[in-house]
C-alpha cells in the first residue's frame, strides 16, 4: 500500500516547481501508467502514511464528522465488498445522486476500488433528467438519499437500488448494510488499467442536451495533477471549495486534486448561503486554501472581510472568469490575489495563473504543466498567435519528428451510451488533430490568455465583434445588478444590438430609474461600438449547475415580436 511511484515523481516535480512557472512547464511529463488505480495505489498509500490525518471534514450547520485517512480506506473497502455483494461487476455503471455528505466519498473510493464506473449526479436534477442518466448510462446501481427515492419511481429491470440515511424497503437496499463487511478482507478484485473506464459526466448542456463524457482510471485520477499546480495545494493543507455534488468540478476540488496533494478536503454545507457564516468557517476550521465561483466571491466582497482572521494561503475561483473589481478587494482585505483558473468536464485545469507568478488583470493566466495549447481561427481553421478558439494539440513536431502530446486528462470522448460513442461528435470536437474546446480567447505577448467568449455566444454588432463576458463584468460592478447576461438583440440598422438581462441585487426596483443608472454606468465604462442599447428585468435561465443558458435568452430574442414591458432602451432617455 505504498504510493504509486511514478505518480508520486510528478507530483513532487511540481511541489519543487511551484514558484517556477517555465521549469515546471518545460520539465513535466504526465507518467506512463498502463495499470492504475486511484484507490488501492494512492489512497491506500496517503493512508499507510499518514493513518491519522483528516482525510475529510464535513461541516452540516452544528454536525461536524472527520474521517482520517486511515479511517476513509477502511470504509471504502467495506462499501467495495457491499457493492459486490449486490451484483455490481469491474465496468458496471454506478448512478450516484447525492449530496455533500460523507458516504458520498465512501462510495466513490469504494467504486474505484472494485473497478465500477461512476456516473455523478446532482439530487437537485428533475425526474427526467435523472432517468436519461440511468437509461443513456445503462446503469446497474442506483445510490441516493432515502428521501429522493420518489424520482426514481420507475426504473429499468434489473437495476438495483441502494438508500443512504433510511431503512430497507422492498424496492431499496439500506447502505447501514455497509456495517456487515466493516474489518473484512482489503478487497482486490484484479487489476484496474490505466484506460478502463472510471467517470462518466454528463456536461451541464448551456447549449445543447448535456453531452456524455467519459473519463479512465487515470484522465481524472491522476490528470488533475495539472490543477494541484494551478491551485497550489501542499500535503497538511485544509482545502475547501464551494461545489455541488453531480458536477466535474466537484471531483476537481473536493475529491482528486486535494487527495492528490495529501490535503484536507473540508466541506461546508448549507441550506441558504451566508456569506458571514462563510468566512466564520474558513477562521475557524484554519483553512490554509479556498475555491469558490465567482457568484460567491462577489457575494463575499459585500461584507466586511476584514473581520475574520484566517488562514488563507491561496484563493482561486473557477467556473467562469471572475471580474477584476473582486480580486481587487480581496487583495485589498486580504492581501491576497484571487487566482483564476480554466477547465472543462472534458478535461482537468487546462490554463490557470499558478502560485507565485504574475497576474494580469482580467487573464486567466497560461497553459499550465501537460498541456500544449493552440489558438484556432473559426473561420478558417488556421492557427493564430493573437486570438481564436482555445484548442489543446494532440500532436506536435519537433525538429520535424511528429511527437503524441494527448494531455492525458482529455476524455476519451464523447458517448451516445455508456458503449457507444458519438461519431458526429468526437469528429467535431477532435477536427483538424486538435480538441476544440469551444472557447475564444485572446493570447498577449508573454503567453498569458483572457477569455472572450463561448463560440456560441460571441456575435457582431454594426460588424464590431462583441464578447458578452466584457459587457457582463462592466455591468456587475454596479451596486444595483445581482446578475446580468448579454445576448443579440434584432436591428434593422446594425443587424444586432447588445441586450442586457438583469437581476437585480434586494432593494432595487425594476423600474427607468434603475434602467438608466444601470446603462448610464456601462455608457460611461464601455466602447461606444460596445454600447448596451436594450435592457430587461428578468430572472435569467440556468443548467443545473448554475451556468446561465445564453442560448434560451437568444432564442427568445429572435423569436419575440413585439417589446417586452420590463424592457428598456437607450433611446428612452436623455444623456445630454
Amino acid at each position: 500500500m505504498t504510493l504509486n511511484c511514478h505518480v508520486l515523481a510528478a507530483r513532487d516535480f511540481l511541489l519543487q516547481h511551484r514558484d517556477n512557472y517555465e521549469v515546471a512547464y518545460k520539465g513535466f511529463t504526465w507518467p506512463e501508467l498502463p495499470l492504475y488505480n486511484f484507490a488501492t495505489e494512492w489512497f491506500d498509500g496517503l493512508a499507510e502514511e499518514n493513518p491519522n490525518g483528516i482525510a475529510l471534514w464535513v461541516i452540516d450547520g452544528d454536525a461536524e464528522q472527520q474521517l482520517t485517512f486511515s479511517q476513509l480506506s477502511a470504509r471504502s473497502v467495506a462499501v467495495a465488498h457491499l457493492l459486490s455483494d449486490l451484483g455490481v461487476r469491474r465496468g458496471d455503471r454506478i448512478l450516484v445522486a447525492l449530496g455533500n455528505c460523507v458516504p458520498l466519498w465512501e462510495i466513490m473510493l469504494g467504486a474505484i476500488r472494485l473497478g465500477a464506473v461512476i456516473i455523478p449526479a446532482t439530487p437537485q436534477l428533475p425526474v427526467d433528467d435523472l432517468s436519461d442518466r440511468v437509461v443513456r448510462g445503462d446503469v446497474t446501481l442506483v445510490v441516493a438519499h432515502h428521501g429522493d427515492a420518489a424520482k426514481f419511481g420507475e426504473l429499468p429491470a434489473g437495476v438495483t437500488r441502494l438508500a443512504v440515511g433510511g431503512e430497507a424497503s422492498a424496492e431499496w437496499v439500506s447502505y447501514d448494510r455497509v456495517e456487515e463487511f466493516v474489518g473484512a478482507d482489503r478487497f482486490l478484485p484484479g487489476v484496474s488499467k490505466g484506460s478502463d473506464p472510471l467517470l462518466l459526466y454528463f456536461t451541464s448542456g448551456t447549449t445543447a442536451r448535456p453531452k456524455l463524457v467519459e473519463h479512465t482510471q487515470t484522465s481524472y485520477p491522476v490528470g488533475h495533477l495539472s490543477t494541484l499546480y494551478w491551485m497550489g495545494l501542499r500535503p497538511g493543507d485544509i482545502h475547501l471549495n464551494i461545489s455541488s455534488p453531480g458536477w466535474a468540478k466537484h471531483a476537481w476540488s473536493n475529491f482528486f486534486t486535494p487527495w492528490l496533494a495529501g490535503a484536507t478536503v473540508l466541506v461546508y454545507n448549507y441550506v441558504r448561503f451566508d456569506p458571514a457564516e462563510l468566512l466564520g468557517v474558513l477562521e475557524r476550521t484554519g483553512a490554509t486554501t479556498f475555491c469558490a465561483p465567482p457568484t460567491v466571491w462577489r457575494m463575499l466582497v459585500q461584507t466586511d472581510l476584514t473581520g475574520i482572521r484566517h488562514s488563507l494561503r491561496e484563493c482561486l475561483s473557477a467556473g467562469e472568469p471572475l471580474n477584476p473589481e473582486v480580486i481587487d478587494r480581496v487583495r485589498q482585505a486580504w492581501g491576497i490575489t484571487i487566482r483564476d483558473g480554466y477547465g472543462q468536464t472534458e478535461t482537468t485545469a487546462q490554463v490557470g495563473n499558478s502560485p507565485g507568478q504574475p497576474v494580469k488583470p482580467g487573464s486567466m493566466g497560461r497553459p499550465l504543466p501537460g498541456y500544449t495549447v493552440v489558438l484556432v481561427d473559426p473561420a478558417s481553421g488556421e492557427e493564430s498567435a493573437t486570438e481564436g478558439e482555445l484548442c489543446l494539440q494532440l500532436e506536435r513536431d519537433e525538429n520535424g519528428v511528429p511527437v503524441p502530446a494527448r494531455p492525458l486528462p482529455l476524455m476519451t470522448g464523447y458517448k451516445q451510451s455508456a458503449d457507444r460513442f458519438d461519431d458526429d461528435l468526437n469528429a467535431r470536437a477532435f477536427a483538424g488533430n486538435v480538441y476544440h474546446t469551444g472557447d475564444v480567447v485572446s493570447r498577449d505577448m508573454d503567453g498569458y490568455l483572457t477569455y472572450i467568449g463561448r463560440a456560441d455566444d460571441v456575435f457582431k454588432a454594426s460588424d464590431y465583434r462583441i464578447s458578452p463576458f466584457e459587457l457582463e463584468s462592466v455591468l456587475v460592478e454596479h451596486e444595483a445588478v445581482a446578475e446580468a447576461a448579454i445576448v443579440p438583440a434584432p436591428d434593422p440598422v446594425r443587424l444586432s444590438v447588445p441586450k442586457a438581462y438583469v437581476v437585480l441585487t434586494a432593494g432595487y426596483q425594476p423600474d427607468a430609474e434603475t434602467a438608466a443608472s444601470i446603462l448610464r454606468y456601462a455608457r460611461e465604462r464601455l466602447a461606444p461600438y460596445q454600447r448596451i442599447r436594450r435592457l430587461e428585468f428578468a430572472e435569467l435561465p440556468k443548467t443545473a449547475s448554475g451556468k446561465i443558458r445564453r442560448v434560451e435568452l437568444r432564442t427568445s430574442e429572435a423569436e419575440r415580436s413585439e417589446r417586452s414591458e420590463r424592457e428598456f432602451r437607450d433611446s428612452d432617455f436623455d444623456w445630454s
